[in-house]
């Protein structure tokens, strides 16, 4: 099966993936047994993990590689993007987020949507480490791990990608929604008044 390299994760970054376990061998003998299955691993210690909406999400992954540092690991699970950040970026942008008044409780025209932000204490699913024949299903890699000390995002940089994401929609006439399509011709349903 052949794939895009930047969406398989190398013995490095699996090592990296394991790392943020207690027991890093354990983590690797559940990957030989099931190597097509996500996995729970602990946030706060390798990594934090920030989930946005696919659409917001994109956008921040357009700044950050177009105009930024570019990111770490990345994965697309349940409709989500899950970026992966150093640890203690879910304590603190959150906090920047409400210190520059861009948080959801702001009562602007624009705002950036809830970002579900994953800590110490807090344990995320990840993407297989392996592909396998079946095709991915509601969770995959689109950067995937690939070196055992990977550079992360911190709150910071994830803030500029936040506000940078929010003013590219603006500059382009495009209001920041979930319901915005990218794709131009795209049948695009409001569900939100359905019962």
């Amino acid at each position: 099966m052949s794939s895009d390299p930047s969406t398989c994760v190398t013995p490095a970054g699996a090592d990296w993936l394991a790392s943020a376990c207690r027991f890093p061998r354990s983590v690797h003998a559940l990957w030989a047994a099931r190597p097509g299955a996500p996995s729970v691993l602990p946030c706060g210690t390798a990594f934090d993990a920030v989930s946005t909406p696919v659409l917001f999400g994109r956008r921040m992954l357009d700044r950050l590689w177009s105009a930024g540092p570019g990111s770490g690991p990345v994965a697309l699970h349940h409709g989500r993007i899950w970026v992966f950040a150093a640890p203690g970026t879910a304590d603190r942008l959150p906090a920047l987020l409400g210190w520059e008044e861009w948080g959801p409780s702001h009562r602007g025209a624009e705002t950036i949507p809830p970002l579900l932000c994953h800590g110490l204490g807090d344990a995320v699913t990840v993407p297989a480490v392996r592909l396998t024949a079946e095709p991915p299903r509601a969770s995959r890699w689109l950067v995937a791990p690939d070196v055992r000390h990977p550079w992360l995002p911190d709150a910071e940089t994830l803030l500029w990608a936040c506000l940078r994401a929010v003013r590219a929609g603006r500059s382009h006439g495009r209001p920041l929604s979930v319901f915005a399509s990218g794709e131009p011709g795209a049948k695009v349903y409001d569900v939100s008044r359905r019962r």
